[in-house]
């Protein structure tokens, strides 16, 4: 394989691997704290932030597995530090009940996965778009979670970088999946110069601030987050807890904080809602996909065009919270959608929950590790024509 990243080119173009790529980004973005364990095919995400985190004053720990990863990059965050892990199918298993502890205790964080085929050990070395819905309902109870789906190296620096931005100004765990296909791609990118990144920072009180209430509401629904050691009285649990951070079984608390936590994406849907639309003015037929997927989708509905079928892409960048009102919009003038998928249908459900009362809503699933190609699509497109 050539090198991950190559070197300048007279332009500041790079020839870039999709997960180097995701590395170079999480550093731009000011992390400086990684704690992962190796796992197929994510881990040249953790390779290289093994050499490029040291030099940017940053920590990187090889952990002895993905639960105390994640557990590490958890202490990290409640630290003040920017802090991210990376992992694949069986590892994101294992990292869910961390990530519903910092749902519950809004520590902000990024978890990277690289899909490949399931379940079980399953295809670690093939593409699979099969943890779409564990990415928003893996771990147990209601929580808030934001998740990113490049489909392109270029895109996984920018959605690395803006899953930290949205990590620290909502106080989620942030999700950026894509899948083996993406992650292994080589392609000529732009990087941005050092320190040229726009850098979200999380809302800190004074230091040693009087009554200071850490999980006090806002405006917008997120609180103040306090640095261990900065002198303010905090109170981390992952049990349901009141504005002060202690348990609480009284039921009007409860309802009261947890509305909160549970709707405070939604005082931010404008910066978190991202998505891409191909070819849909006129379109009588809409492709909903993502990552790989969206790109042999954005090829099939060209040659579509060619054939006098009219076709159009929606391409959802954030897959959670789902943008759903651009989705009906677009529903709401077509005869029928397709949504491929590289599983046996998931995010379908979310599209037919949203658009079946407007036409039809049609599958095209693979789930034998390989892509879906331009050609699939193309021959669904021209048998609902």
């Amino acid at each position: 394989m050539p090198n991950a990243t190559s070197a300048s080119t007279q332009n500041g173009r790079r020839l870039v691997q999709g997960n180097a790529a995701c590395a170079h980004a999480a550093v731009a973005a000011g992390c400086r704290f990684f704690a992962g364990y190796p796992i197929t095919p994510s881990s040249e995400i953790a390779e290289r932030l093994s050499g490029e985190l040291p030099k940017a004053g940053g920590v990187f720990v090889q952990m002895e597995d993905e639960i105390a990863s994640m557990g590490a990059v958890l202490g990290a965050s409640l630290g003040g530090v920017k802090a991210m892990t990376a992992t694949s199918g069986p590892g994101f298993s294992l990292k869910q009940e961390h990530i519903g502890y910092a749902g519950m205790a809004e520590i902000p964080c990024v978890v990277v996965n690289v899909m490949r085929g399931g379940p079980s050990t399953g295809l670690p070395t093939r593409p699979s778009q099969a943890d779409v819905m564990q990415a928003r309902w893996g771990t147990h109870g209601d929580h808030p979670i934001i998740v990113l789906t490049p489909a392109s190296v270029q895109e996984i620096y920018e959605q690395t970088v803006r899953a930290f931005n949205l990590a620290e100004a909502c106080r989620v765990p942030v999700v950026v999946l894509y899948d083996e296909v993406v992650g292994h791609l080589l392609e000529t990118v732009t990087l941005p110069a050092p320190g040229t990144v726009a850098l979200t920072a999380r809302k800190a009180p004074p230091p040693n601030e009087a009554g200071f209430v850490p999980f006090a509401d806002t405006p917008d629904g997120v609180p103040p987050m306090a640095r261990f050691g900065d002198g303010n009285r905090i109170h981390t649990t992952g049990l349901v807890h009141g504005e002060d951070g202690f348990p609480t079984q009284a039921p009007e608390v409860i309802d009261r904080v947890m509305r909160r936590v549970l709707n405070k994406l939604d005082h931010h849907v404008e910066s978190i809602e991202s998505y891409e639309t191909h070819a849909v003015d006129d379109a009588e037929l809409v492709v909903v996909a993502y990552g790989i997927t969206a790109r042999a989708a954005r090829r099939a509905v060209r040659l579509a065009r060619d054939r006098g079928i009219k076709a159009g892409l929606f391409r959802p960048v954030t897959l959670w919270p789902f943008p759903e009102r651009p989705l009906r919009d677009l529903a709401a003038h077509a005869k029928a959608i397709l949504v491929p998928e590289m599983n046996a249908g998931q995010l379908c459900l979310e599209v037919e929950r949203l658009c079946a009362a407007y036409g039809s809503v049609e599958r095209l699933n693979r789930i034998d590790g390989e892509p879906i190609a331009p050609a699939a699509i193309l021959q669904r497109l021209e048998q609902m024509g």
